[in-house]
């Protein structure tokens, strides 16, 4: 029994120096988008039904960006809500944070300072969980990602629509079987400082990227004032669409094109829990759910079509 008990306890110290049987310390950068409340209230708040265990929110870089209004414009009242109600302590720096935490969220709303914010926050060499998207170029992207490599930091991103459980099932081959293309649909309203797909488009391609996996090639894009249409080809033959929209009911959803018929798929009531539990579970084992290499291709894909748009509609090549 004596055994039994030492061991035990050697394991949990085992565990708590690994960082798991404990709670995490979790820092923040960039308090100026909606996640930044319902990511905390999911983490902190133990009374809550939607209550993700292991960590706690403790310490914050406010950012934001003055140029951006749905920045500007939140990001005091997000910053204030964390501060009176989480408890959340504010930090000057974001090299401040390295002390105080063991994990980081980095939340802004803004695509434009991930790179300079990730270079900063990677120098922890602590996980971080990057809310989307991930840039606002792909060339900021695959900087961030050589940044990763080069400083052994565990990193992902991912939409919050990746994990919704219909398109989970989707995904895992049981609605229709094996996928041979598939479209997905969403709003995509443009902000000029984050252009095309890179803002809220990043949604729907994300949607897509969920069920088809990687290997697209070129992307095809046409656009009207209310409309974006993106057509992908996979290597393997298959074709994704994606549908931004910007007029009329602007649901989320996926048709399916399989070996075993063509099926409808909303994404039904959307909750943020399980993308947060999918963040907690990479926080404490530091292995990315979602492959850096597909996240980049996603941008890859944003950034051929932007092109194919500006190009007048015609096949692009996504850069690699």
């Amino acid at each position: 029994m004596k055994r039994t008990c030492f061991s035990f306890g050697l394991l949990l110290l085992v565990l708590t120096a690994a960082g798991l049987g404990a709670d995490l310390r979790i820092g923040m950068i960039g308090l100026d988008t909606s996640h930044v409340i319902a990511f905390t209230k999911a983490i902190n708040d133990a009374s809550s039904p939607d209550h993700v265990p292991g960590g706690k929110v403790v310490a914050a870089f406010k950012g934001g960006s003055p140029d951006l209004k749905s920045s500007a414009s939140r990001v005091d009242k997000y910053t204030a809500e964390l501060q009176e109600k989480y408890q959340v302590q504010l930090v000057e720096r974001i090299a401040d944070l390295c002390s105080r935490v063991d994990a980081i969220l980095l939340e802004s709303v803004d695509g434009r300072p991930h790179l300079e914010q990730a270079r900063q926050a990677f120098q922890c060499k602590k996980p971080v969980f990057i809310d989307k998207p991930l840039a606002a170029s792909y060339e900021d992207a695959a900087r961030i990602f050589a940044l990763g490599k080069e400083t052994g930091t565990p990193w992902f991103s991912s939409s919050s629509l990746r994990y919704t459980p219909s398109y989970q099932k989707a995904r895992a081959g049981e609605i229709i079987g094996k996928l041979h293309g598939a479209a997905s649909s969403g709003p995509a309203h443009l902000e000029p400082t984050n252009p095309g797909f890179f803002w809220y488009g990043i949604h729907a391609v994300e949607s897509l990227y969920t069920v088809m996996g990687p290997g697209c090639e070129k992307v095809s894009m046409s656009s009207t004032e209310n409309y974006d249409v993106a057509v992908g080809v996979w290597k393997d033959g298959r074709v994704g669409t994606v549908r931004g929209l910007r007029a009329g009911k602007e649901a989320y959803s996926l048709l399916l094109f399989g070996e075993k018929g063509v099926e409808f798929v909303p994404a039904g009531d959307f909750s943020y829990v399980p993308l947060v539990r999918q963040i907690m579970e990479f926080f404490q084992t530091r292995k990315p759910p979602v492959p850096n290499e597909e996240t980049l291709e996603i941008m890859a894909f944003i950034d051929a079509a932007e092109r194919s748009r500006k190009q007048g509609g015609g096949p692009v090549a996504l850069p690699r």
